[in-house]
């Protein structure tokens, strides 16, 4: 985990994939990052950007998340205009897209690659913002991934069965917004939680 968490009072969380071929792996993420924060009482929402296009195949698509210790105020703005964390389900995005535009300083970045985060920084448009970036490799058993693509969004009983258990293993260890055992009351893959928390690499800045 970071130094110490982020502080403001909503905690708006944004993870980017690329349409058809992500959106659910995206969705999935947002929803077990929510779901992960309301098991310890917080104020959670989960959704997806519905500006974007996930019917077109690569298209860059955004879900959102957002965490608070209060009753969130923003039920009704549909998009994550100030993001604290930002993760990249499709590490390409890293190039060509401001994917950090909004964020307020002290933010965090998490990529779904092996690569060490050094390798990627170069990369990061507005990396000043950072304070930690951080990188985990999210695959998953092939079998895993292909049913759970057969399903449209994620209910409570198929939360988490793909990468995104992992990619949220490595947001809790990342930020601390909240515990690996949270998250594993929630996920269905529970081995991909625990690899997400104990295998990211974290670059703090």
């Amino acid at each position: 985990m970071v130094e110490t968490k982020i502080k403001n009072q909503v905690i708006e969380v944004t993870i980017w994939a690329t349409g058809v071929l992500q959106d659910a792996e995206g969705r999935d993420t947002a929803n077990c990052i929510a779901a992960a924060a309301a098991q310890e009482g917080k104020h959670v929402q989960a959704f997806d950007n519905y500006v974007d296009l996930p019917d077109r195949v690569n298209v860059p698509v955004r879900k959102y998340a957002r965490i608070s210790s209060e009753e969130i105020q923003e039920k009704y703005l549909y998009e994550n205009d100030h993001p604290n964390i930002v993760v990249l389900v499709e590490p390409s995005l890293i190039k060509g897209y401001n994917i950090l535009r909004g964020m307020p300083e002290g933010g965090i970045l998490i990529l779904n690659t092996d690569r060490d985060p050094e390798e990627l920084l170069k990369f990061v448009p507005n990396k000043e913002l950072l304070r930690a970036i951080a990188t985990v490799d999210a695959k998953v058993d092939e079998k895993i991934v292909d049913d759970f693509m057969d399903i449209e969004g994620a209910s409570a009983k198929t939360l988490g069965r793909g990468i995104g258990a992992v990619l949220a293993g490595a947001v809790a260890k990342v930020s601390g917004e909240y515990t690996l055992e949270s998250l594993k009351k929630v996920v269905q893959n529970k081995e991909g939680a625990q690899k997400g928390y104990d295998s990211v690499k974290i670059k703090q800045l």
